[in-house]
């Protein structure tokens, strides 16, 4: 099974799981402008594949990581990086586009203990 996404204005709008034989060439192959295309006649627009198994540009199971990180709904794609990137979670953070992954302009604590992140003093607060 692949996975595909739409993005319209850069944007991801929609996902969907589709079969290995609608993005197979004839000798079994699976290519992703197979699959996009397949995506396009069925539902229209433009279509990305996304892996799953992909985070941080890391393949979990160490396989190739594609486009960086696995897309959700309201992730854009970076054309120039060619990775989805997830919403930017605080104002002060910013991009890693090694990993594309956003980054607190503070390290996480080292000290055990669990921490959140406090956008007005752009700080780590130990929480329980």
């Amino acid at each position: 099974m692949a996975h595909f996404v739409r993005i319209e204005n850069g944007v991801v709008v929609q996902g969907i799981v589709v079969s290995n034989q609608d993005t197979a060439d004839e000798h079994g192959v699976e290519k992703e402008e197979i699959g996009a295309a397949f995506c396009s006649n069925l539902l229209g627009g433009t279509w990305k594949q996304t892996s799953y198994n992909t985070h941080g540009g890391v393949h979990s199971s160490g396989g190739t990581p594609l486009r960086k990180n696995h897309a959700g709904i309201g992730y854009t794609y970076d054309e120039t990086l060619d990775a989805f990137i997830a919403p930017k979670p605080y104002a002060s953070w910013v991009l890693d586009q090694d990993k594309a992954q956003w980054k607190a302009p503070v390290d996480y604590p080292t000290d055990e203990g669990r921490f959140t992140w406090n956008e007005a003093t752009t700080s780590w607060v130990e929480v329980g």
